[in-house]
């Protein structure tokens, strides 16, 4: 195995094993010349992982002493790495040896470089691999339900911070950041700057990460040729995700700028929302503008708490 091409896998564990299972059976059962190792970092999952399973000596499985959210567990698994490269995997997505191999010779090209193919959905919709650092505006527009309606529209997905011209190019592109679901590390590199910041507990783990690596000309880019599914959102409840959210965006806020005006934002978006909940309802729509309000006021209100 050239050792530039040798890339280690690392899959967060938490819940269900089935996904996980499966896709380390995916990866075992093909041939490669890029996988050295495939760990499993099992965050103190209530199943845990079934260690036993599999014989490959390749695999790697290690348990955690508490939970500790997605960077702590990618932490855990990186720990185990001696590859230049580190592909960071979730469990519910689908990547064959072939396109590790093709992703990791892509990236060679540009390493050190933080690189994510394109991620899709099942559903082929695209989950906007390629994004700007977050600002105020992205996410009040993003708070704002009314214009949900208009998410197909280019210049909505712009407003909420997806780099629309790294995501409709056809070459290798550099981005602000990309999405944690699929994310091959220059390891090395993410040593230097500390690893994953483990005070987030779910979300902008990884836009924090890369903001520090671009802090040291360390680039982010999407490989567009390469092409990966992946599910997103199964292993907790939507109300859950959305508190995880708000927290890690407040936390991300009171580290690079601003939380006083995101905080406010959020408020008077959320004032906004009722408006327009109010005038639904009213019309006979199935829904509470008073108790979505409340809703949305307490995420905000405790959003300084973590999980």
């Amino acid at each position: 195995m050239s050792e530039h091409r040798a890339v280690s896998v690392v899959i967060p564990h938490y819940g269900d094993p089935s996904d996980t299972l499966s896709l380390v059976g995916q990866l075992i059962t093909q041939e490669s010349s890029t996988i050295a190792r495939i760990i499993v970092a099992d965050d103190h999952s209530p199943i845990p992982f079934p260690a036993d399973e599999f014989t490959d000596p390749r695999l790697v499985v290690s348990r955690k002493a508490h939970n500790g959210g997605f960077g702590s567990a990618v932490n855990h698994g990186l720990s185990f790495v001696k590859t230049p490269w580190a592909l960071i995997l979730n469990s519910d997505a689908q990547m064959s040896s072939n396109q590790i191999e093709a992703l990791v010779d892509s990236a060679n090209s540009w390493a050190p470089a933080v690189v994510s193919p394109k991620v899709v959905g099942f559903d082929g919709e695209p989950q906007w691999t390629a994004r700007l650092f977050p600002t105020v505006f992205h996410q009040v527009v993003e708070w704002l339900t009314p214009l949900a309606r208009f998410r197909h529209k280019p210049r909505l997905h712009r407003w909420v911070g997806h780099d629309t011209d790294a995501e409709s190019a056809s070459v290798a592109t550099p981005t602000e950041w990309v999405f944690g679901a699929v994310m091959l590390l220059p390891v090395e590199a993410v040593r230097r700057a500390g690893g994953f910041d483990e005070s987030y507990f779910m979300n902008a783990e990884e836009v924090d990460l890369q903001r520090r690596l671009r802090e040291s000309s360390i680039p982010s880019l999407m490989i567009p040729t390469v092409e990966v599914l992946h599910e997103g959102g199964g292993s907790s409840d939507s109300q859950l995700r959305r508190t995880w959210l708000v927290q890690a965006r407040n936390h991300y806020a009171k580290k690079w700028g601003h939380p006083r005006r995101l905080r406010a934002g959020l408020y008077l978006a959320s004032a906004v929302n009722f408006g327009v909940n109010a005038v639904r309802e009213a019309f006979g729509r199935d829904v509470s503008a008073t108790t979505v309000f409340n809703y949305e006021r307490r995420l905000v209100r405790n959003s300084g708490v973590k999980s």
